[in-house]
């Protein structure tokens, strides 16, 4: 009999053509290992829209690509070629809004009807459009690379970026970080049933600097909801991550006070929410400048600098903080000790607040050995180290 999902959920089976689409589509036939399972729909948040082939890569280029990347991908050892693919799909925005996203997903070319691990993998803060994962398609390119590997690679682009570029981006906003992701993990997840692209149901979620925060993120909201791909997930690899956001926002601070010794003056967020709105708004658009650099076109939702300067503590508990939480799958941390961008304390805290909760066993925190250990210099450690975590435990590579 097919599995069907109840009618107020959103999931539905799609019967097919004819009777042997629906048998292997509802849990009727395949002779695998790995069982298969209903292909469902979704309307709304997680709503596959369509896909479109980018690039193919062949396995001398991503060699190549890998030599010429030195340190950082020492341990790649590429094994297949790799396709690439542009989806849309639909997520929420900072206010809750449904809003079309997109994605690039990697497919390595194994043998017709081999499995893979599916890995998604969340960029660090991007100050142009540009450089979001479906714009910026080349063999180099992070995903593409670990991909080669073996794994199917989801790399999303955010809202604000790719699809939905000139929209607000929710920098450090939990709930829609976690959606970007999680949505897209259930439209690729159609549109990889629809095209026999098979997976063996284990999920990674790893990323660096915000990546790592919307990772995090969506790895808490993944446990907290009855999601499918909860059982799914493995492991997440996490680098450099403001999950602690009053703590990451007060090194910002410390930055921005440094520089500029005007504004300096008057950033102390228990004084400034009593000043004018046209101080907040000087303060606040300095802090966007730090964050995004000069020539960014990117739209940034300041809700939670708003809330950091207003000293709101509960709204940024509420609304971006995603240390504090007791995960039942495995946590791996990795930060460098001079990270002066997000800073070391963001991954103690995280890290103290878990084993408070319980999960020690699930949770390290690994200090990267790079000299001197900050944030830009950590990210060939971090990649080695989430190379080598992934390795021990991913099948069918």
């Amino acid at each position: 009999m097919a599995q069907l999902h109840p009618a107020g959920s959103g999931w539905k089976c799609v019967v097919g053509v004819a009777w042997v689409v629906l048998l292997s589509a509802c849990g009727g036939g395949g002779s695998s290992a790995v069982p298969e399972e209903p292909i469902v729909a979704t309307v709304g948040p997680g709503e596959f829209k369509s896909a479109a082939l980018v690039k193919e890569f062949s396995l001398d280029a991503i060699t190549t690509a890998v030599r010429e990347g030195g340190d950082a991908w020492t341990l790649v050892n590429p094994k297949y070629a790799v396709t690439s693919y542009r989806l849309e799909y639909l997520t929420v925005d900072g206010k809750g809004q449904q809003v079309r996203a997109s994605a690039l997903v990697n497919v390595p070319n194994k043998p017709a009807g081999a499995a893979s691990p599916v890995l998604s993998y969340q960029h660090g803060s991007m100050t142009t459009d540009a450089d979001a994962p479906t714009n910026h398609v080349v063999a180099s390119e992070v995903s593409v690379l670990i991909a080669s590997k073996g794994y199917i690679v989801l790399a999303p682009d955010y809202v604000g970026y790719g699809a939905s570029k000139g929209l607000p981006h929710p920098y450090l906003l939990a709930a829609p970080s976690a959606s970007v992701v999680n949505d897209l993990l259930t439209a690729a997840k159609y549109w990889r049933q629809t095209r026999g692209v098979r997976d063996n149901q284990q999920l990674f979620l790893v990323g660096y600097s915000e990546g790592a925060y919307v990772s995090m993120a969506a790895a808490r909201a993944l446990e907290a909801t009855a999601n499918p791909f909860n059982q799914q997930l493995v492991l997440s690899v996490l680098g450099g991550g403001p999950y602690h956001v009053g703590v990451t926002l007060d090194e910002l601070l410390k930055k921005v006070r440094s520089e500029n010794a005007l504004l300096g003056a008057l950033i102390n967020p228990g004084l400034l929410r009593y000043l004018g709105s046209g101080v907040q708004a000087s303060v606040r658009n300095e802090l966007v400048r730090q964050l995004l650099g000069p020539g960014s076109d990117v739209v940034l939702d300041a809700t939670v600098l708003d809330n950091f300067l207003a000293d709101d503590a509960a709204a940024i508990e509420r609304q971006s903080n995603v240390h504090d939480w007791k995960p039942s799958r495995p946590l791996r941390l990795f930060h460098g000790k001079d990270d002066q961008l997000v800073g070391y304390r963001s991954s103690l805290v995280t890290l103290q607040a878990i084993q408070t909760r319980g999960a020690s066993g699930l949770v390290s925190l690994t200090d990267c050995a790079a000299q001197p250990s900050s944030h830009l210099g950590c990210v060939p450690g971090f990649f080695g180290f989430m190379v080598g975590e992934l390795q021990a435990v991913a099948k069918d590579l």
